[in-house]
């Protein structure tokens, strides 16, 4: 094999650390359900695919500087990912915020699919956002991004520091702000009623009107999380293309 032949390889391998570290992470590829083996192989698919657009490497024939190249990309790929999977957390935190106003917190359980704690609606926005991706073409979106990341940081080099924490800390904002944006108007709803309960008790406190409370919650919970759920696609496009955006302020 020549040296050119080997760097190309090179080239391959390393862009398939960094895709194959980020679709570890990031949604809708990091869910259980989805084989190691399938990741791996979509990451070196990938990474043949755009493979005509990296540079040779520079370290052929060198161990140490490739070994530390490989382990920058490593770094990259789970940077990257994480990106994504805070865009993404602010559905499953509204489902938490739900659960918690609705009173189903009292039945959490961990899904070792998703490598969600949580109760029913934690779970159910989970579940219900990971194949939105997937019927919507978010996945592709996913895809493309990562794809691109070389163009912003290419094999050989390292991201900086102070954009990387930059981004992280929008996406945090990001992320609670969306998480109130998409339950807000549930607990808003289930605030007034427990102040319609309160104010029941205190006018007829014979009634013990604060034992109607919890299925009175729960019924409304459920008829009201159907507006939530009218609104999730928009909101995953919406939360997809922010985390797209972050992963380009990443330089």
């Amino acid at each position: 094999m020549s040296e050119g032949e080997f760097g190309w390889l090179e080239s391959v391998l390393l862009a398939s650390t960094r895709i194959i570290a980020f679709l570890i992470i990031a949604p809708p590829f990091s869910y259980g359900a989805i084989p190691a083996r399938i990741r791996g192989m979509l990451g070196l698919g990938i990474a043949l695919a755009v493979s005509s657009t990296l540079p040779r490497t520079n370290s052929a024939y060198d161990t140490g500087a490739f070994v530390e190249t490989l382990i920058a990309q490593v770094l990259i790929g789970v940077v990257l990912g994480f990106l994504i999977q805070l865009a993404f957390s602010a559905i499953q935190s509204a489902g938490g915020l739900i659960d918690l106003f609705g009173g189903f917190q009292l039945s959490q359980a961990y899904d070792p699919q998703s490598l969600v704690n949580g109760a029913q609606f934690t779970r159910l926005f989970q579940m219900t956002a990971i194949a939105l991706l997937f019927t919507t073409d978010g996945y592709q979106m996913v895809i493309g991004g990562v794809a691109r990341s070389f163009t912003a940081i290419p094999l050989g080099s390292l991201f900086s520091m102070s954009f990387t924490a930059k981004a992280i800390t929008q996406g945090v904002t990001d992320m609670f702000v969306a998480t109130v944006q998409i339950a807000g108007p549930l607990i808003l709803v289930l605030f007034l009623a427990d102040v319609g309960l309160g104010l029941l008790t205190r006018i007829a406190p014979a009634l013990n009107a604060f034992s109607m409370g919890f299925p009175l919650k729960i019924l409304i919970t459920i008829m009201f999380s159907a507006t939530a759920f009218v609104l999730l696609p928009g909101i995953v496009s919406s939360l997809m293309t922010n985390g797209l955006q972050m992963l380009q302020g990443v330089k």
